[in-house]
């Protein structure tokens, strides 16, 4: 089932749009406080995005650039402020498409279903972990904080993919090795200490202190 993350401040059309992708099988999720649309966007991890331009402290433009920072997913806006310049403006940004109000629910769906197809029958999902506002993109594999890119290697990558998808739970140092040995690399006790250290510098640099906690003779927890 798609998911569709709607961010619209009109209640009415927000539950509108909710409604219909119920009908269509698709999972809505509506956005209910514009300060955090992008934390909304990483819990969620929408297929889609449906975004509309005036919103309460950034506008959608705003918010547009910020998810591509850190996602390809699909953003269709909607907006009666329809005109030319606005079109050109949300392209600009990096949006898929744009729908002017008032729309046709039946129209809508079917634009959304179709950018769905275009987008996913060819390609597989990504997912976008998040966690102290540092995203993990599962698809490009990197990680951003803070508008900047974080580079990282394999192994340190394949380390933090896994303690973030584990989150609030500890990671054995086995479990970690084995997550190494899948890049046909054998890992052992000393170079998974390396990497996680490697890891660690990187991350406090970045401004992430502490992002990765020892749990001694146990493991490692992103907590």
């Amino acid at each position: 089932m798609y998911k569709l993350l709607i961010v619209e401040d009109d209640r009415g059309i927000a539950e509108q749009i909710a409604a219909l992708a119920a009908a269509w099988d698709m999972e809505p999720h509506i956005v209910e406080d514009f300060r955090t649309v992008l934390s909304d966007c990483a819990s969620f991890a929408p297929h889609i995005v449906l975004l509309d331009i005036s919103l309460p402290f950034f506008n959608g433009y705003h918010w547009c650039a910020e998810i591509r920072k850190l996602s390809r997913v699909p953003i269709v806006f909607i907006s009666s402020a329809s005109d030319g310049m606005n079109i050109v403006t949300a392209m600009e940004m990096g949006a898929d498409d744009f729908i002017a109000k008032p729309f046709d629910g039946s129209v809508l769906m079917a634009k959304l279903r179709a950018l769905l197809r275009r987008t996913y029958d060819f390609a597989a999902s990504a997912t976008l972990l998040c966690h102290r506002g540092a995203f993990l993109d599962t698809g490009d594999g990197t990680l951003t904080y803070e508008g900047e890119k974080i580079p990282l290697t394999k192994n340190e990558y394949r380390i933090l993919l896994c303690l973030m998808e584990s989150k609030g739970k500890v990671v054995s140092r086995e479990r970690l090795m084995e997550r190494l040995w899948e890049t046909d690399e054998f890992v052992d006790e000393n170079t998974l200490t390396v990497n996680v250290a490697r890891l660690r510098k990187k991350l406090d640099a970045a401004g992430l202190r502490d992002f990765i906690t020892t749990k001694f003779g146990v493991g490692y927890i992103v907590e």
